[in-house]
């Protein structure tokens, strides 16, 4: 067959019958237990003795027999309640379990199958190559943040007569315009905001023609041969309207910065820009994210540009070219890299856009509802548009326990022992096969505490959105700040602080009237089992608190390493070799190559010479003193860098074609990775943090 996974669809519908039998077969808790212990044990052989992508189907077929198990169980036999109090909330749980069980389901049809696509070359007659306009909007940003992604694109490798590069500017202001003027790039701006950035957008596409659009948010920094490895496809395929690739962040964010920095953990967003939009590209479901992407102006121009009815116009304008039956692909190559949030509260306000915006779609253009869609299509975004709503099951899931444990309230019918037999299978068997299918790009527990810290922030503006889907409006996240000294984010984390101590209380308060039994007629099996719901939501709780301890980030650029050798100058003329270590666009480290017969505070440093494939610079230094300075290297501030030498430093620094070097994470360990977290909480509650600069290496050699 063409698609190997017709092939399993078959198979699966064949033995259907079968699967739905044991699916609704009841057992005893005793008998239960045998048949989750034997799914348990079989899937680790399985795993143990084969990486097979078809094992780890398997396996994931097992967990889903196991979890609509649960979820069959739950709803025939755990729905009896003694009183309407009990009955509201038991409802609420079992709605939080369904969504979560929904997700689940549709995570695994989006990373079953993954398309891993190549770069398609572009022919060696470059008359053939299309026109290309490269837009990089801007509305409030710093120039220090837009400087260096205006001049990286002028270094992409792309006939010059066949490639305009144009600054955006919605902010209108003339320093932007004189920069534009200076780096000889197009600058475009507009008398009115109207739809922020897809307004923008829309905008300079009447001013511009250029057969394909290149997008970059202004923090986003492209390499060299960006163009070269996403132009080709459109030449192969009339039919494709966008080229997206990875979001790169070499910027630590706050939840790695303040919660476990210096551990080797994949970030945030490494899943999303991997597995899941691998999987979608296998459907056809490839989702614009708004940057780093290339889309066919003949396909915008079809559906009237991009849209402006949400604050996601990105995910939104997908949709709509697919709808239209244009095509849309994923290349997982780093081609570009990016600002993360530099703040916890940047990243909530960041997050809260996110959430409305893919709400927004749920509500104005469900993906469900009208024409041009294939089932998979709309089984991705269903997945993408219903994700944000994972904040109301997040707070369910959290104060649940308390019902039980302060007021006694049960909400689920049924002996613990039972419930415990369809309970685990099902949680073991998910986690396990999300580790197997997607270990290397998200840890086990750790999206739990992303969702943990964002749930009680969104859980208002998505329920919001739902009712008025018109609500709100478009807001910038603010790139390239610093934290000056550390702090603690009380406020972002206010709602943690309440909600942990409430869970403390209700813990404590429940061990209590366990220790007086005459005065208090507790079940000793669901108190038990609610007290360690309970501490489990606590560290998730206090991880999330730990991340709003801001660590001191003084350092307004980014310092990357880079290994090259360069030549030092003293006043007197003296000429020294030595190895610069890292680099910013506002200073370098190099290797300490002082020897007794040398006196740098006589005989000051005043240029560094770097040589680099197009040209040798030589640039003016001041060096940076510092208490307690390791003598191993010696660091260097720039002075008076002019715009050409700085467009050379981007060549050297991020515009080269191994720059954005994709780590190779460890396979995770669910076991592992827990207690992984247990030591960032602890190293965040009990480690001195000093106020210093930190920077993360994620720059190839």
């Amino acid at each position: 067959m063409k698609h190997p996974y017709l092939t399993v669809f078959f198979l699966i519908a064949i033995a259907l019958p079968v699967l739905v039998l044991v699916i609704v077969a009841p057992m005893s808790a005793h008998n239960q237990f045998i048949f989750g212990l034997s799914m348990i044990g079989a899937c680790l052989i399985a795993h143990f003795c084969s990486k097979r992508h078809f094992v780890s189907f398997c396996i994931m077929m097992v967990a889903v027999v196991c979890s609509t198990r649960y979820m069959f169980f739950r709803i025939t036999q755990t729905l009896v309640f003694p009183s309407w109090i009990d009955m509201i909330f038991g409802i609420l749980l079992l709605i939080a379990e369904l969504y979560v069980y929904m997700v689940l389901l549709l995570s695994f049809f989006q990373l079953s199958w993954s398309l891993k696509r190549k770069i398609v070359p572009l022919p060696k007659d470059t008359s053939l190559w299309p026109t290309v306009d490269v837009y990089i909007p801007t509305y409030n940003e710093s120039l220090d943040v837009v400087r260096d992604t205006v001049l990286a694109a002028q270094c992409l490798e792309y006939p010059k007569d066949k490639m305009k590069v144009y600054l955006l500017d919605d902010g209108k202001r003339k320093e932007f315009a004189a920069f534009a003027t200076e780096a000889n790039v197009g600058y475009i701006t507009r008398q009115k905001n109207d739809h922020a950035k897809a307004g923008n957008l829309n905008h300079a596409m009447t001013l511009t023609n250029g057969e394909l659009i290149a997008i970059f948010d202004c923090d986003h920094i492209t390499t060299k041969i960006f163009l070269q490895s996403t132009v080709g496809a459109f030449l192969k395929d009339d039919k494709l309207a966008l080229m997206q690739t990875p979001h790169h962040f070499y910027s630590p964010d706050p939840i790695q910065r303040n919660l476990y920095l210096g551990r080797d953990i994949p970030p945030e967003n490494d899943l999303f820009y991997g597995p899941i939009q691998r999987g979608n590209d296998n459907w056809n479901a490839t989702f614009f994210c708004g940057s780093c992407a290339v889309i066919r102006r003949k396909a915008l121009d079809e559906i009237g540009g991009f849209a402006v009815e949400t604050v996601t116009e990105d995910a939104h304008t997908a949709l709509r070219l697919q709808r239209r039956g244009w095509k849309t692909a994923f290349l997982d190559h780093i081609l570009a890299g990016g600002l993360a949030t530099e703040k916890l509260v940047q990243h909530l306000q960041q997050r809260n856009r996110w959430a409305r915006g893919m709400i927004q779609i749920f509500r104005l253009d469900n993906p469900l509802l009208g024409k041009g869609l294939s089932f998979a299509q709309r089984l991705c975004y269903l997945s993408a548009t219903t994700y944000f709503f994972f904040a109301v099951p997040c707070i369910i899931f959290m104060v649940t326990p308390m019902l039980y444990l302060i007021f006694g309230i049960s909400i689920v019918h049924g002996s613990v022992g039972l419930l415990l037999s369809y309970a685990l299978p099902h949680l073991v068997l998910s986690i396990f096969s999300n580790s197997r299918l997607y270990g290397n790009y998200r840890y086990s527990f750790w999206g739990q505490i992303y969702d943990t810290i964002l749930s009680f922030h969104l859980v208002l503006p998505t329920l919001v959105t739902l009712f008025l889907p018109h609500h709100g409006s478009f807001n910038v996240t603010d790139k390239g700040q610093t934290v000056e000294k550390a702090f603690f984010d009380a406020t972002s984390v206010r709602p943690h602080l309440i909600t942990l101590g409430l869970l403390i209380f209700a813990v404590i308060f429940s061990i209590v009237k366990l220790s007086i039994p005459s005065y208090f007629d507790l079940q000793l099996g669901p108190t038990l089992l609610n007290i360690f719901w309970a501490c489990v939501n606590s560290i998730l709780l206090l991880a999330a608190i730990c991340v709003g301890r801001e660590t001191a980030n003084k350092r307004k650029m980014q310092r990357l390493y880079l290994e090259t050798p360069v030549n030092v100058y003293q006043a007197s003329g003296i000429c020294s070799r030595t190895v610069m270590r890292d680099l910013s666009m506002g200073g370098c480290r190099v290797d300490n190559f002082v020897t007794g017969e040398l006196n740098l505070d006589e005989d000051p440093i005043t240029d560094i010479e770097i040589a680099t494939d197009y040209t040798t610079m030589c640039v003016p230094v001041k060096r940076i003193h510092r208490e307690n300075e390791n003598e191993e290297f010696l660091r260097f501030a720039f002075v008076n860098v002019d715009l050409d030498t700085r467009r050379e430093f981007v060549r050297l620094l991020f515009s080269r074609a191994d720059t954005w070097v994709r780590p190779d994470y460890k396979k995770d360990n669910p076991i592992r990775s827990f207690i992984t977290i247990l030591a960032c909480i602890k190293d965040s509650l009990f480690s001195k943090r000093k106020n210093e600069d930190i920077h993360v290496s994620v720059v190839g050699k």
